[in-house]
């Protein structure tokens, strides 16, 4: 209970709430200060902080670290932050997977486990979710009780203050969070896919903790997260991103959201696969050739793996998409002049045929004194940005930060 009435506590407007959050988080950010160097920073006197930090000890929050490596005089000692005192668990969905990890107090990942899983937007897949949730918890060996809240990454439109979700587990009058609660016993967060690994990348990958990046998605979807003035950008409703739904094409090729000529229908993870789908149909000459006329299924995974291999139709295809998204890159620099932009998501892995026609493109439209000033990077988390994202969002929102 001590716990349950601190978290709660923190999320009340008191001082003493405001000085433990920001301790807290500067914790979390330097890993370790001694109660001299935060006195210096936050400008409070010793006295209190001293106070203040005992507290969050007794709490269990905050352990002692040791003593300061110096090179003369008494050696302060060095505080931070308890990893055991707490866990937040994060799960990101895939196409066809679920990834499910949990960090510590302190942000370490101390287990992580992969099952597969479709999403659907029924009951049965809903169901299916919270099955293997619980049955992770289970396994992970950590006390329900240490696990302070649940995040998850869930595709398409959510709003993430309200706790619905409107793409998928749109079946119900309460909210979806408010279901998960009932079902896996702990406070529940969601979060839009795109927007967590935008987070993870920004925190613990290339972002640099830049003031204005943008984070591109290319899965079987696409969209975007965006840091705008050192902040997640959620929009009115949490609906912003949608960057795959700009009617950019004239191509009458029906999108997944029902509308026509999106972006999403020619650059994304199924735009590929129809792509290359539409090209072996004409008679076009792949490695792939014999699986599609044994009338096999040929994946996403399955292309890129040909481009690994040099296929030259998989690579003329990937060609294709980097022509267009470097288009649609180059709207996005004029619009928001960003320090950053950076490439994630499943087909990344073609990174090398889809950078030289993305920065051709980049050149051919943006406004050379705004693009000049834009780096264009690959994702340093790959396939983990989701999850380290969401596990990250979590225990800041848990913990009011």
């Amino acid at each position: 209970m001590v716990k349950t009435n601190f978290l709660d506590a923190l999320e009340s407007g008191n001082k003493s709430a405001q000085l433990k959050r920001e301790i807290l988080r500067r914790y979390m950010k330097n890993g370790g200060e001694s109660i001299a160097d935060l006195s210096r920073e936050l400008g409070l006197s010793v006295p209190t902080l001293t106070k203040i930090v005992s507290t969050l000890i007794e709490e269990d929050f905050v352990c002692d670290l040791g003593k300061q490596v110096a090179t003369g005089g008494r050696r302060p000692s060095i505080y931070g932050l308890n990893p055991s005192a707490g866990y937040f668990m994060g799960v990101d969905i895939k196409r066809d997977v679920v990834v499910i990890g949990i960090i510590n107090f302190r942000g370490d990942m101390v287990v992580q486990r992969q099952y597969p899983f479709t999403i659907e937007n029924t009951r049965t897949s809903f169901d299916r979710l919270c099955e293997l949730i619980n049955s992770f918890i289970a396994t992970a060996r950590i006390r329900r009780e240490k696990l302070f809240a649940t995040g998850i990454n869930i595709p398409g439109r959510i709003n993430p203050e309200t706790g619905y979700s409107y793409s998928y587990f749109f079946f119900d009058e309460k909210p979806v969070t408010a279901v998960l609660e009932e079902r896996l016993g702990c406070r529940v967060y969601i979060e839009n896919d795109s927007r967590a690994m935008a987070y993870g990348e920004y925190v613990y990958g290339v972002g640099n903790s830049e003031q204005n990046m943008i984070f591109l998605n290319l899965s079987w979807g696409f969209g975007i997260g965006m840091i705008l003035g050192g902040e997640l950008h959620y929009g009115k409703s949490g609906f912003s991103g949608e960057y795959g739904h700009f009617p950019f094409f004239d191509n009458e090729i029906i999108c997944s959201c029902g509308k026509r000529g999106c972006l999403e229908t020619e650059v994304s993870g199924s735009a590929a696969h129809r792509l290359f789908m539409d090209n072996l149909k004409q008679g076009k000459i792949s490695m792939l050739s014999p699986i599609y006329e044994r009338g096999e299924i040929i994946s996403v995974r399955d292309i890129l793996d040909a481009v690994d291999s040099e296929d030259m139709l998989a690579i003329e295809v990937m060609e294709q998409i980097g022509s267009s998204l470097g288009r649609a890159i180059a709207g996005l620099i004029n619009m928001f002049n960003p320090e950053v932009i950076v490439l994630g998501g499943t087909l990344c892995s073609a990174t090398d045929y889809l950078l030289p026609p993305i920065k051709s493109a980049i050149n051919k439209y943006a406004l050379n004194f705004v693009s000049k000033d834009t780096a264009i990077k690959v994702s340093k988390l790959g396939e983990s940005a989701g999850l380290i994202g969401i596990c990250a969002i979590t225990r800041n929102r848990t913990l009011g930060l």
